[in-house]
């Protein structure tokens, strides 16, 4: 089983509205939505991926598809995608990091339908050819949300901690992952389970209003039908 921690850089939120909501992110480019957001959502797809991506295709949707090039966002995805912060110097030169990499990549102008318009879908392919679906849209000040994963509605807000798990769908797991929560007296937030085929595998997002220690995930991972858990710590 393997547990991975992730962490982004950004503000710590202390009350309904942070200064950063105001005077926006540390960031390199013009505008919090299309260069900030756009960076951390590609950085979040690529922690969600777990492993080096050879291509990934843009779907770009409402402003987004409209005004990329202008605002930089094109430039700020590929660097989220190659794991730079949105105040890493290189955002800027993002297209000659892509080619050093071999990075592929595709914009392409879209509908993703009745979502916010600063949304974009990455359809990722990873060196190994595992594929990964992501949608996320960049909602002001560099705060993000991600709406979808693999075709899952999740609406993570990553203002939380959120604990990802892909698990056997067998009866009880859930309940011997939230009884382990709820022994360490965390609270939970939000909770979907998406069950792709009945008894086969499972998938559950849960935001916690918490931290997490290195032992409470290794109890975790002493859970017989979690085959691997993704830490996601607050942007």
């Amino acid at each position: 089983m393997n547990i991975h921690f992730c962490e982004l850089k950004g503000c710590e939120v202390l009350s309904k509205y942070s200064i950063f909501d105001v005077i926006g992110p540390i960031m390199v480019g013009p505008s919090s939505s299309h260069t900030a957001g756009a960076a951390k959502m590609a950085k979040v797809t690529r922690i969600l991926c777990d492993e080096e991506i050879k291509s990934v295709k843009f779907l770009l949707h409402g402003s987004f598809a409209q005004t990329y090039k202008g605002h930089g966002t094109d430039r700020a995805l590929i660097a989220g995608i190659l794991g730079f912060e949105p105040d890493d110097e290189r955002l800027r030169d993002a297209f000659t990091y892509a080619k050093e990499n071999n990075l592929e990549y595709e914009f392409i102008e879209t509908s993703l339908g009745d979502v916010h318009p600063n949304t974009v879908k990455f359809e990722v392919t990873t060196v190994s050819g595992n594929q990964k679906e992501v949608v996320g849209s960049s909602i002001g000040g560099g705060n993000i949300e991600i709406l979808s994963i693999d075709g899952n509605e999740i609406e993570l807000s990553l203002d939380k901690t959120n604990i990802i798990t892909s698990h056997k769908d067998v009866p009880g797991v859930i309940f011997e992952i939230t009884k382990l929560i709820s022994s360490e007296n965390i609270n939970i937030a939000n909770m979907k389970v998406v069950q792709k085929e009945k008894g086969q595998k499972a998938n559950m997002f849960i935001e916690i209003e918490a931290s997490l220690t290195d032992d409470f995930v290794n109890k975790l991972n002493q859970i017989d039908a979690i085959e691997n858990i993704m830490v996601v710590n607050p942007i």
